[in-house]
């Protein structure tokens, strides 16, 4: 078993799963068909290629937020003009700002995950952290580890410094496996076909790291060390 790792930094990601009409939300955290996308692109896939986009599918895929970003609500004004009639309208698109996430792609076929890898460090397409206007900051890829998923994600050491304010844990996203309780998301890309995007359902848990526990004080006292 082996995983490959990624790290997503930049001012501005969005990770939209629900997202309709002129609002555009984000996700606290990246999504598991944000990150496929973002592979599919890197290795020259084809919108409507469905079967590489399953076999991409079937990599476990996990997250940990070294950095949970601010929310930033920007806001557009659209205009369309039909013959004489011009139309007006406000789209909202959210954002989050400096969040930093570790995420991991598990398989037991190593040797596919360093296809990945390496057109990830040469890719087809520029990856884009959610959007078009959010490209990522270097490096993107930190390579492959010998180690199944959440044991790679609490392994790794932290991407970021603690800012003032920020505690200790870390959260983790993670695609729950059979016989693990799991929480239903539509976030499990089916075909990215712009004539038709289509979605499944994927088990996830989210699991908190606490911060570690400051050592013990030393209380041994011995009155007659001075004399």
């Amino acid at each position: 078993m082996a995983t490959l790792l990624l790290r997503l930094s930049a001012p501005l990601q969005s990770w939209g799963s629900d997202s309709k009409f002129e609002t555009r939300k984000t996700n606290r955290e990246p999504t598991k068909s944000g990150i496929l996308g973002l592979v599919a692109a890197a290795l020259g896939l084809r919108r409507d290629d469905e079967e590489g986009l399953a076999r991409l599918a079937r990599l476990r895929f996990g997250v940990r937020v070294d950095r949970e970003g601010d929310l930033l609500v920007d806001f557009h004004t659209a205009h369309r003009v039909d013959g004489k009639k011009e139309t007006s309208w406000v789209t909202y698109r959210h954002y989050l700002c400096d969040a930093v996430f570790l995420v991991g792609l598990e398989s037991d076929d190593r040797a596919w995950l360093g296809e990945i890898e390496a057109a990830l460090r040469r890719p087809v397409y520029p990856p884009f952290l959610g959007r078009r206007s959010c490209p990522p900051t270097q490096p993107l890829c930190l390579g492959l580890r010998e180690a199944a998923l959440e044991e790679a994600l609490r392994a790794e050491p932290r991407l970021v410094k603690l800012r003032r304010g920020e505690g200790e844990g870390l959260r983790l996203v993670i695609d729950a496996v059979p016989g693990e309780p799991g929480v239903p998301v539509r976030d499990l890309p089916l075909s990215f076909s712009p004539l038709q995007r289509r979605f499944g359902f994927r088990p996830a848990r989210e699991v908190f790291i606490p911060a570690p526990s400051p050592p013990e004080p030393e209380t041994a006292h011995n009155p007659l060390a001075e004399l």
